[in-house]
């Protein structure tokens, strides 16, 4: 097995791809600059954009992404506010090899494209995993021998289409118990704790110039779990297997960071691998309040400053940038308010921790709003579903009124939980007789069915 530090070439490779994203920092910066000066929902503009603050310090500051929400003020803010980004769920096998031998590499080559488009780097998620695996891999009977041919081709395959385009990979991905013992899953017990060596060599042959990461849960302060991912980190270097960086998913719960958190960072730094934070979520008990809001600001801040303190801590990616694209209310039921902008792409307190732990001076949002937010929830040949949600934050509404003008010639068909009426492009929707009431930190949506022909995009919505 080839270390990930013994080929000049490899290291080459590696060394040539960072200076090639560098350069793609600084020749996106006339796109980000048009970028941030678009539409309401970028109104934090005059402050330094993370990825910018997070280069300054030589951090990368990244997301996770939905593909296909990559436009509007969602595309905008993804744009221009991160330097790197994650395929939330693209880039897993049961996403791009649904039936054995049948592909769909869509979706991940758009957020590839997009972030070539904008100057950002990419973090390949995730090789390696126990879950979200195909139907037909999981429900297959195979010999050792088989399953890891399949393992080493499917490996091959991905790393292999994207060579070259990608930073760092998450190859093996929550290989332990809380405990340190090894996960009971389809690769353990198929191939043994070897399964993990053997998947970093696969991947470093396929792709040389992406670096190659162990990702876990659970293992951001020092304890058990984070023990035996550093042991193995230590074991799979002292062995030459090609290991380069640990990621610490950071999915916290509000007032909870680790103490350690900064001394476990430090000690995998010294075991001469980068760190990364690589989905990073505070989650609290809904709805949230100003209290709760400043908590998880504190908390985001102490995570932050945690990875500027130490050198070889690389990447600090949130997993989702927007509550509105956060899995934690539908994993979680109760909780939720994770990320660093709400639903309405309104940056949060927790943004401005962010960037005030990497040297940023920011102008906080004014207090006392509630906004509107429409998304299109699915979309076919002719029509659509869309959804306004109206949320209030310091203040509340005894009843609303939303208004918006079409810009392709979509006509509104039917609502609910609202009266909607459309005169030529112009739409307006009231609330219904058991909705007009939006408490502070509450919300309310309504929904409705449109036709469209030739384009969809986003209005802009008000409030009134």
């Amino acid at each position: 097995m080839r270390s990930s530090r013994s080929s000049s070439a490899s290291r080459s490779s590696r060394s040539s791809f960072r200076a090639r994203a560098a350069a793609a920092l600084i020749a996106s910066a006339a796109v980000i600059g048009s970028l941030l000066t678009a539409g309401s929902g970028v109104a934090h503009a005059a402050d330094t954009p993370l990825r910018d603050l997070g280069a300054a310090r030589g951090k990368v500051i990244g997301t996770a992404v939905t593909g296909s929400r990559l436009t509007g003020t969602y595309g905008d803010l993804a744009g221009a506010q991160f330097g790197s980004l994650t395929p939330g769920n693209a880039m897993k096998w049961g996403s791009v090899e649904p039936s054995r031998g049948t592909f769909d590499w869509a979706e991940a080559d758009r957020i590839v494209a997009f972030a070539e488009a904008h100057g950002q780097q990419v973090r390949g998620h995730t090789l390696v995993w126990h879950s979200q695996n195909p139907g037909w891999l999981t429900g297959g009977s195979w010999t050792p021998a088989e399953l890891r041919t399949l393992l080493r081709d499917h490996i091959g395959t991905e790393a292999g289409r994207y060579k070259g385009r990608i930073a760092a990979w998450d190859v093996v991905n929550e290989p332990f118990n809380e405990d340190g013992t090894y996960r009971s899953t389809l690769w353990y017990d198929g191939l043994g704790a070897d399964y993990i060596a053997d998947a970093l060599t696969w991947a470093r042959a396929a792709d040389p110039a992406a670096e190659l990461y162990i990702n876990d849960y659970n293992v951001e302060g020092v304890n058990a779990k984070s023990t035996a991912l550093y042991n193995l980190v230590r074991s799979l270097k002292e062995r030459g297997v090609p290991i380069d960086g640990v990621g610490l998913q950071a999915h916290l719960i509000l007032g909870q960071v680790p103490a350690t958190f900064q001394q476990n960072i430090q000690r995998f730094a010294d075991l001469g691998v980068d760190v990364a934070i690589t989905e990073l979520d505070i989650r609290m008990t809904l709805p949230s309040d100003s209290a709760k809001l400043a908590q998880q600001k504190a908390d985001y801040k102490a995570v932050t400053a945690a990875c500027a303190a130490v050198a070889r801590c690389v990447n600090l990616t949130v997993w989702g940038f927007t509550d509105s694209d956060s899995w934690v209310e539908s994993t979680f039921p109760g909780q939720g308010a994770a990320t660093p902008y709400d639903a309405n792409y309104a940056p949060k307190p927790a943004y401005y921790g962010i960037s005030e732990a990497l040297g940023g001076t920011t102008t906080p949002p004014p207090t006392g709003a509630c906004t509107a937010v429409y998304t299109v929830q699915s979309q076919w040949n002719t029509g659509f579903t869309g959804n306004v949600t109206l949320s209030c934050s310091g203040a509340s509404l005894s009843s609303w009124r939303v208004t918006w003008t079409y810009g392709a010639g979509q006509r509104i068909t039917q609502s609910w939980n609202a009266d909607c009426a459309q005169s030529g492009a112009a739409v307006s929707c009231r609330n219904a007789a058991y909705n007009g009431g939006v408490p502070d930190g509450g919300s309310v949506s309504f929904g409705f069915n449109a036709s469209w022909s030739g384009g969809n995009p986003v209005p802009e919505v008000t409030l009134g």
